[in-house]
């Protein structure tokens, strides 16, 4: 009698693991199905994204060795495909030196809308300040009012940004550029004398103020000029290795 009960037993279990297998290994089938998915997925866009990133470097690389030969045109061509083919960091630097070529062709307005797009091509500050400091200060020489340098440089000027020291500097010109010669003087002053002034700066602050108490303020717009020229310290932390060269161009 207890072998019956057993048999009984065993089969109802039987029928219950059936039903539940019927019922649960469809959707465990699907959950596993969506998995596989999403892995080959996931492995594709990484793989994609390496194979993008390897053709922005070999662009990169071949607009800097056009630049290297003489040949602006072949190396813009270059740095066209790099900025279209990396990610934000390469497109950041392949266009900071698309300005810089057109800068060198005197096309102004052309090398500001690059690095207007530089700016806001990278979310890393090291970069994308960098290519707003570098617009700015063409577009201070290149007619935009004081008003539109302005709000340019503030956002670059605000405590903690990596340029701080620098637009600062810039905000001061541009204002003693525009008539405004006791707040330029005021902000050089606190520049100066500021703790975490970068030297260079500390020295120019001191000149132009050494310039405004002789009564010579009219003449600093050609220190606005001369700025352009002076390379901004490298972003190297932000640039892929191959890239580092470029943050020294204008």
């Amino acid at each position: 009698m207890v072998d019956v009960f057993e048999q009984v037993e065993e089969e109802l279990r039987s029928d219950r693991y059936k039903r539940l297998a019927r019922t649960w290994l469809p959707v465990a089938g699907g959950v596993l199905l969506v998995a596989l998915v999403a892995a080959l997925a996931f492995w594709g866009w990484d793989s994609w994204q390496t194979s993008k990133a390897d053709k922005a470097s070999v662009a990169y690389d071949r607009g800097l060795e056009s630049l290297q030969s003489g040949n602006p045109v072949g190396a813009d061509a270059a740095f066209i495909q790099a900025a279209k083919e990396g990610n934000g960091a390469y497109r950041a630097m392949a266009l900071m030196q698309r300005a810089g070529i057109a800068l060198e062709a005197n096309k102004v307005p052309e090398a500001i809308a690059h690095l207007d797009e530089a700016a806001r091509a990278s979310g890393d500050p090291l970069l994308s300040d960098t290519a707003g400091y570098k617009a700015a200060l063409l577009a201070m020489d290149s007619g935009e009012t004081l008003a539109q340098i302005e709000a340019r440089l503030e956002p670059l000027a605000k405590d903690g940004r990596p340029l701080s020291a620098f637009a600062l500097e810039a905000l001061a010109m541009a204002r003693l550029q525009n008539g405004q010669v006791a707040p330029a003087r005021e902000a050089l002053v606190l520049l100066k004398n500021g703790l975490d002034t970068p030297e260079i700066i500390i020295q120019r602050a001191d000149l132009a103020i050494a310039t405004i108490d002789a009564g010579g303020a009219p003449g600093l717009a050609a220190i606005v000029r001369a700025q352009a020229a002076i390379p901004v310290p490298p972003p190297a932390s932000a640039a892929p290795p191959a890239a580092a060269a470029a943050s020294t161009r204008p």
